[in-house]
C-alpha cells in the first residue's frame, strides 16, 4: 500500500515514531501497528493506541452502557435502550423484546433511530417512525449485530465532537451537515473547527465530565444540542480525525503526537 493511501491515522504515527527513533510495523493494511522502542514494545489496533483500560475501552465501543453509565453520573446524553440479538436465546434476549421495541416507538411519535450497539461511521443506522419501518430496521441490523440499541429520534441542532487527552482539548471541532440528517463525517457532514466561546466551554466541559464518568484517558466524544441543550451522543475510543485530518493536518499530528508522548511515557501536555 502505499503512503498516499494509508490513513491519516497510520501516517501519524509513521512520523511519530520516525521523530522518535521507534521502530514501527505496519500490517493487516494498517490496523495492526507494532512500535518498539528498546525493549519497550506498544500497539495500535484499530483506531486505539492503547491509552485507555480495557474497561473504559469496552464501555465506550457500547453504546448502551455509555448511556446507562452517563446516567449513574447525572451526565446529560441521548438515552441509548439495548436489545440484544434474540438469536442469542430467549434467556439473553428475553422474550418480549419486540414488545419492548414497539413500546419505544409509541412512547416516541416523532420516530426512533435504531442502530448497532458497536460500531462507527454512521452505517445501518435508520430513523424509524412506523412498526413495518422498525421491523425491517432492526432485521437488517441484527443480521449482522450482537445487538442493537433504540434511541429517541431527536432534532439536532449542532453537533461537536471533542477530542480529549487527560481532561485537556485537543482538537474541538462542529460537524456541519450535508444533505443527511445525521452528522456523520462519512455521511458528508464537514468539520470546522470552534474558536474560544461559549459553546466551545460548554461542550469541552461536558466532554470532560463523560470521560471521568467512565474512566477513559483519551478519546473522541461527541456532544450535541438539542432543544437548546448540550448532551453526549456517544464517546468513541479509538479516536478517528481522517476527515478532519485532511484539512488540518498539523492539528491531527499534534494530536496524535501528545497521545504518543503519553504511551511511551513522555508528557501530555
Amino acid at each position: 500500500m502505499a503512503a498516499s493511501d494509508e490513513r491519516i491515522f497510520v501516517q501519524a504515527i509513521r512520523r511519530y515514531c520516525a521523530e522518535h527513533g521507534i521502530a514501527v510495523d505496519v500490517r493487516a493494511d494498517g490496523w495492526l501497528i507494532a512500535m518498539r522502542r528498546g525493549d519497550e514494545r506498544r500497539f495500535a489496533f484499530g483506531y486505539d493506541i492503547g491509552l485507555n483500560s480495557a474497561i473504559a475501552h469496552r464501555l465506550a465501543n457500547d453504546k448502551s452502557a455509555t448511556s446507562e453509565a452517563l446516567a449513574l453520573e447525572g451526565v446529560p446524553c441521548v438515552p441509548h435502550h439495548l436489545f440484544l440479538n434474540p438469536k442469542l436465546g430467549v434467556h439473553v434476549a428475553g422474550a418480549d423484546w419486540r414488545q419492548r421495541m414497539l413500546a419505544l416507538l409509541a412512547q416516541n411519535p416523532q420516530g426512533v433511530v435504531v442502530k448497532p450497539n458497536e460500531g462507527t461511521s454512521g452505517r445501518s443506522v435508520f430513523k424509524v417512525t412506523t412498526t413495518a419501518e422498525l421491523d425491517r430496521a432492526a432485521g437488517e441490523v441484527l443480521s449482522m449485530s450482537a445487538g442493537l440499541v433504540i434511541s429517541p429520534y431527536v432534532a439536532i441542532e449542532d453537533e461537536v465532537r471533542v477530542v480529549l487527552l487527560d481532561e485537556a482539548p485537543l482538537v474541538v471541532y462542529s460537524k456541519q451537515r450535508g444533505t443527511d440528517w445525521r452528522h456523520n463525517l462519512d455521511a458528508g457532514a464537514k468539520p470546522v473547527l470552534l474558536g474560544d466561546g461559549e459553546v466551545r466551554t460548554a461542550c469541552v466541559k461536558l466532554a470532560i465530565d463523560a470521560a471521568s464518568a467512565i474512566g477513559i484517558a483519551f478519546a473522541s466524544i461527541d456532544v450535541v444540542r438539542v432543544e437548546g441543550e448540550w448532551k453526549v451522543l456517544e464517546i468513541n475510543s479509538g479516536v478517528m480525525m481522517e476527515a478532519l485530518g485532511k484539512l488540518h493536518p498539523e492539528l491531527v499530528q499534534a494530536a496524535y503526537d501528545a497521545a504518543l508522548d503519553r504511551v511511551f511515557g513522555g508528557k501530555a501536555h
